[in-house]
């Protein structure tokens, strides 16, 4: 039998190593001739991520996956630099590329009974593909973010040759082929507003073109619309082969373990559908004044809540951290007057807690693993982005899809603070059993499951993937 060999790298974040183990895991699962390398790009400041790696490493159910550390570099120092952190990772990441050329080389003389068959990159290891061509290996895009911003990615540079001005300073609405309605200028990804993280963003939107193909982590009944505005001859073929999902997310490799069991005993103690979720994803914090409206804004809603709240990060490239003391930063009494209905703590996992029949409501930072994992679990989302893409997805998810309730659209850093009256006003509406979003949201959820049966949308995309890998 013919085994095939694959190799993975992707950008040291959180929500991007999860996507690509999990992508790693369902392409094995549908065909065992798959042998996957995964490429390990070290960041020190990110103990989270590299506490992730070290236990998929030690406890991964397949033996097909291994993990190969890729030699420390030195990281760069943003407290001393005006580049955006993406500019700065994404010329770190730059800098593997003789020790990925040389790991895939090791590799290629030690397993001689295997065909080499593609070189996956994330969104922002597009230097990479010059290591595929030089290795004459494919190169396909692993795209962890929703079509529509692909669509956005692969647009720019079409709208770089019509812009007379810098984004930053649009005024007008924009038109993105992806996306059904135009797009206003204040839910424009806060990188592509800088000067250095716009350039950033179109030197990898071009490179994503030199790709063979463009695999995607959303699944077809989703975004319908979106995936049928990127079949034009200029794009490589689009595989949506998503929701891939870890099911039990950091539960496995939680370092606190009796925190973990702690949260899901008081979850399992309250009633079904009650309770609200407050989760702003692995690197979302907020400030101190804007965690004080919060803490008000769950008083008056009166609503049973869990809230996972974390200490924003010393530096731009660095990870939130849990609170060493909550009542540091939350109004005077808060804990105890909400003793009786809410739980206040550090960092979870949150599928696990998504999947728990007590939630009914889930106030999201909107990362797209967050958003597929709340649809697959079918709780309804109210909008609350912060970085990166999170913006243009809860725009999607309010005006394009109908399937959150909208908080803020355009929250981002330095916005005005939601205020209490603001946050009271999107529980309640979150947590209204009878309203219209979550209907969309059941029905929806119904689909992502159905799309990964055999026969279904991304099973059917999954395994034309596999066979254009081993033609």
């Amino acid at each position: 039998m013919t085994k095939f060999e694959l190799v993975f790298i992707t950008y040291p974040g959180m929500g991007h190593i999860v996507a690509m183990v999990e992508f790693a895991h369902h392409l094995i699962n549908h065909d065992p001739r798959f042998s996957i390398t995964i490429l390990i790009i070290t960041m020190p400041e990110r103990m989270l991520v590299n506490t992730y790696i070290q236990s998929r490493a030690a406890t991964s159910t397949s033996t097909n996956i291994r993990f190969v550390h890729l030699p420390t570099l030195e990281t760069p120092t943003p407290d001393h630099s005006s580049q955006a952190p993406l500019c700065l990772v994404s010329s770190f990441i730059e800098k593997h590329k003789p020790h990925v050329k040389q790991a895939i080389t090791n590799l290629m003389a030690t397993e001689l009974d295997r065909r080499f068959v593609g070189l996956f990159i994330d969104m922002f290891c597009t230097s990479m593909v010059d290591v595929a061509n030089e290795l004459d290996i494919p190169c396909y895009l692993y795209f962890p973010s929703p079509t529509t911003f692909l669509g956005f990615m692969l647009h720019l540079p079409i709208l770089d040759t019509q812009l007379t001005t810098e984004l930053a300073e649009l005024d007008t609405e924009l038109v993105i082929p992806s996306f059904v309605n135009p797009i206003p200028p204040s839910v424009l990804p806060s990188i592509a507003l800088k000067k250095d993280g716009y350039s950033c963003f179109l030197y990898h939107a071009r490179r994503y073109l030199e790709t063979k193909g463009v695999i995607i982590n959303t699944f077809s009944e989703l975004e319908p619309y979106a995936l049928n505005s990127l079949s034009t001859s200029q794009v490589p073929p689009i595989y949506p082969i998503g929701p891939l999902l870890d099911p039990v997310g950091p539960a496995q490799w939680q370092p606190d373990q009796a925190h973990h069991e702690r949260i899901m005993k008081w979850l399992d103690d309250q009633p079904p559908s009650t309770v609200v979720f407050l989760c702003f994803g692995s690197i979302g914090s907020l400030s101190g004044s804007q965690v004080r409206e919060i803490a008000f804004g769950l008083e008056q809603a009166g609503v049973r809540f869990l809230w996972a709240l974390r200490e924003p990060p010393k530096n731009q490239l660095a990870l939130p951290n849990n609170f060493t003391n909550h009542e540091e930063v939350l109004p005077s009494g808060f804990l105890k007057r909400t003793a009786g209905i809410g739980l206040v703590c550090g960092f979870v996992s949150q599928v696990s807690i998504l999947g728990h029949k007590a939630i009914g409501g889930f106030i999201s930072h909107c990362g797209w693993n967050s958003i597929l994992e709340s649809l697959w679990h079918n709780v309804p989302i109210a909008t609350w982005p912060i970085h990166a893409e999170q913006q243009l997805n809860a725009f999607e998810l309010v005006k394009e899809l109908g399937l959150a309730i909208e908080i803020r659209l355009d929250y981002r850093e330095g916005s005005d603070l939601v205020l209490a009256n603001e946050v009271e006003r999107g529980i309640k509406s979150l947590m209204d059993c009878n309203n219209e979003v979550r209907t969309k949201v059941k029905e929806i959820s119904m689909k992502s499951r159905m799309s990964m049966m055999e026969n279904g949308s991304s099973y059917a995309s999954t395994r034309a993937l596999i066979q254009e890998l081993v033609r």
